[in-house]
């Protein structure tokens, strides 16, 4: 992953959040891992980046199971980064959503959270095993986020606590009304 240089008011705001958040409150002194946190949270602020991934049809993939699919289909950097966005994608909902992701879990089989995290830890495995001439991010990261996954999303809900928190107090940011 390149450096990470805040440059917009969201960007500074998650990266002051995730820094706090892994840093300070967890002890995790990883600032490529942490700075992926940053993007990650920056790129998901937009709903296009959340389903970016087309089917053959040219529409959106919105379940684990289509973007799978969706991987098995594609080679090389193609392949990458659909398992690279399926781990995003499953970081970001277990992470900073996982009450939405709860209540499918009653409707359907029990165990359907856990599983979904499966699918994003070994995504990011998967990912980080692709050979690339891409520089960003590097496999290493993408190994760190697959084995520190549930501390992640722990971390990501962490964020979103603060950030609820601080709603309202004069931090001139208001996020996901």
């Amino acid at each position: 992953m390149n450096d990470f240089t805040p440059n917009s008011r969201i960007e500074q705001y998650f990266a002051g959040l995730a820094e706090n958040t892994f840093l300070t409150e967890l002890g995790v002194v990883d600032p490529p891992m942490v700075d992926y946190i940053t993007d990650l949270l920056v790129r998901f602020v937009r709903n296009d980046v959340v389903h970016r991934i087309r089917g053959i049809t040219g529409r959106p993939v919105t379940t684990v199971t289509e973007m799978i699919a969706e991987a098995t289909n594609r080679l090389g950097d193609a392949k990458r980064e659909v398992y690279r966005h399926i781990g995003d994608f499953t970081l970001f909902w277990a992470g900073v959503y996982p009450e939405a992701l709860r209540q499918e879990e009653h409707a359907h089989d029990h165990g359907q959270f856990e599983a979904f995290c499966t699918h994003g830890k070994r995504s990011y495995h998967l990912a980080a095993t692709i050979e690339t001439d891409k520089e960003t991010p590097k496999p290493d990261v993408l190994l760190r986020l697959s084995d520190r996954f549930d501390l992640c999303t722990y971390g990501l809900r962490e964020i979103r606590r603060q950030w609820e928190s601080n709603d309202g107090n004069g931090s001139g940011i208001v996020l996901f009304n």
